[in-house]
C-alpha cells in the first residue's frame, strides 16, 4: 500500500515550508532512510529521509515551493503501483514567495493588438485584468473601434490556459504564444523561460537567478537589521599569547574527551563571563512596549558557513558550562548545520552572536546585529605583529575583535568596558578559573 509524506511540523510555530530540493525524482527507487528531499523553514534547513523502501510514486510540491504543514509532498509506494486519480486537498503546491501563486488565466491564444500604442479598455477591464493577471495587448475588444470590455477580458479568463501572473507577464513580454507552451497543469515562469531558452542565451549574458529559501530570509533579515538597529561597531586588539598557550595545554585532555577545543570556544567561554557583567549587552530592546528585556541565560550564536548561506544556531546557557562542553556543543551545532540536520530549537533564543573571519585572513570586518540581540562579535586572522612590551619590542601574535552593538541599549561607553574586559580574559585566561 502507498504511503502518502506530508509537510513535516518541525517547529512550535512552524505553518508551511519550502521544498528547497528534491533529492529523487518520480519513479525514482528509494530506501528507507535515504534523503528525499530538503525542507526550508524561516529558521532552518532539514533533510527529510524516506520512511520505508519503495518507489517515488508521485510528487505534488516542486522545487521552491511552499505548503502548509500537513500537507500532501509526495508519494511512496511498490513498483507499478498506481496512485489514485483524485488530487490531494493540497496538491497544488503554494509557490515561492519569488513568485505569486494565484492562478490566472490567459488567452488560449495571443492575438495581435488592434493597434499600435496605447491600449483602448474601459476602467472595469483593467481592474479586472490586473487582478486575473491578464495582458490586455492579447484581448481581443468587441466594444466601439476595438474597445475592451469587461466582458472580454473574463472571456479570456474563461477559455485560456492557467498560469501565473509572472508567467503570463513575462510571456507577453517576449512575444511567447502560452497556447504552445508546454506545462504539466499550471504555466509557470520556468516554463514561459524553458520555451524562450535559446532566444535568451543567444540574445542576452545576463541571466536572471532566483533566489534559494535561506538566501531570502538572510536579505530579509540583514536588511531588517539595517533599518531598524542603530549600531556603533568598536575595534580592540589584543594579544593571542596566552590563549593559545591555554589551547595547546588543554588540546591533548580534551581529545581524550572527545572534544577539539578553538579558540572561538574560548572566546564564547570568555563573552559568557563578560556578558553577565554587563547585562545590557546581552538584553534585547522592545520598542512597542518600551522596554528592555534582560535574558536570565547567556546564549551564544556561532555563525556557521555553509552551502549557499549562512546559518547561526547558538549554545544554550554558555555561562554555566565549562570549556570542554563548550567544545563539545560548538562542534555538534557546525555538524548538524552542515548535514541539514538543525532543528528550530538550536536556532531559537540566541542572546548574542560570534563570528569569525580569521581562517580567510580577514583583518577586519562590521558585523551586523542579529535582532533581536543588542551585540555581535567579530573574530579576526590572527598575525605575529611586533609591540611594546615592557619597554622592549617583541614579536606577539596579535588579532582584532570587532564589537557591532545596538545603540538603544549599549551607549560607547558600555561597549569599550565589555571588549578592555574580554581583553583582560583573553590575555590572561587563568582569570576565567576565578
Amino acid at each position: 500500500m502507498s504511503t502518502t509524506l506530508t509537510m513535516p511540523k518541525l517547529g512550535l510555530t512552524m505553518t508551511e515550508g519550502t521544498v528547497s530540493k528534491w533529492m529523487k525524482k518520480e519513479g525514482d527507487p528509494v530506501k528507507s532512510g535515504e534523503v528525499l528531499y530538503v525542507v526550508s523553514t524561516d529558521k532552518i534547513t532539514y533533510e527529510v529521509q524516506a520512511e520505508r523502501d519503495g518507489v517515488l510514486l508521485k510528487v505534488y510540491v516542486d522545487e521552491d515551493g511552499s505548503v502548509p504543514v500537513g500537507a500532501d509532498v509526495a508519494v511512496i509506494g511498490d513498483e507499478g503501483e498506481s496512485v489514485s486519480d483524485a488530487a490531494p486537498a493540497l496538491s497544488e503546491p503554494i509557490a515561492s514567495k519569488t513568485e505569486t501563486e494565484t492562478a490566472a488565466a490567459v488567452p488560449s491564444k495571443i492575438a495581435k493588438p488592434l493597434a499600435k500604442g496605447k491600449v483602448r479598455a474601459t476602467p472595469k477591464a483593467r481592474k479586472t485584468a490586473k487582478e486575473k493577471g491578464i495582458d490586455l495587448t492579447t484581448v481581443v475588444g468587441t466594444g466601439p473601434d476595438g474597445r475592451i470590455k469587461n466582458k472580454d477580458v473574463l472571456e479570456a479568463v474563461k477559455k485560456g490556459p492557467k498560469a501565473s501572473p509572472v508567467a503570463a507577464k513575462m510571456a507577453a513580454e517576449m512575444g511567447v504564444d502560452l497556447s504552445t507552451v508546454n506545462a504539466d497543469g499550471r504555466i509557470m515562469k520556468a516554463d514561459v523561460m524553458a520555451a524562450t531558452g535559446a532566444v535568451v542565451l543567444q540574445e542576452a549574458s545576463d541571466s536572471v537567478v532566483p533566489m534559494s529559501t535561506m538566501r531570502k530570509i538572510i536579505a530579509q533579515r540583514m536588511l531588517e537589521s539595517t533599518l531598524t538597529v542603530p549600531t556603533v561597531t568598536y575595534d580592540m586588539e589584543i594579544d593571542c599569547s596566552a590563549m593559545m598557550e591555554l589551547r595547546g595545554k588543554v588540546k591533548a585532555a580534551a581529545a581524550e574527551s572527545g572534544a577539539k577545543v578553538s579558540y572561538n570556544d574560548i572566546i564564547m567561554m570568555a563573552c559568557a563571563r563578560v556578558l553577565q557583567e554587563q547585562p545590557m549587552c546581552n538584553c534585547s530592546t522592545d520598542m512597542e512596549n518600551m522596554s528592555y528585556i534582560m535574558h536570565s541565560s547567556v546564549n551564544i550564536g556561532l555563525a556557521v558557513a555553509v552551502d549557499g548561506g549562512l546559518l547561526v544556531p547558538n549554545v544554550k546557557d554558555v555561562q554555566d558550562k565549562g570549556l570542554l562542553d563548550i567544545a563539545k556543543a560548538t562542534d555538534d551545532l557546525v555538524a548538524r548545520a552542515r548535514d541539514n540536520r538543525l532543528m528550530p530549537a538550536d536556532m531559537e533564543g540566541g542572546t548574542f552572536t560570534v563570528t569569525n573571519l580569521g581562517m580567510f585572513g580577514v583583518d577586519s570586518f562590521t558585523p551586523i546585529v542579529n535582532p533581536p540581540e543588542s551585540c555581535i562579535l567579530a573574530v579576526n586572522s590572527m598575525k605575529e605583529k611586533p609591540v611594546v612590551v615592557d619597554g622592549k619590542i617583541e614579536v606577539r601574535t596579535m588579532t582584532t575583535l570587532c564589537l557591532t552593538a545596538d545603540h538603544r541599549s549599549v551607549d560607547g561607553a558600555d561597549a569599550a568596558k565589555f571588549l578592555a574586559r574580554l581583553k583582560e580574559l583573553l590575555e590572561s585566561p587563568w582569570l576565567l578559573l576565578l
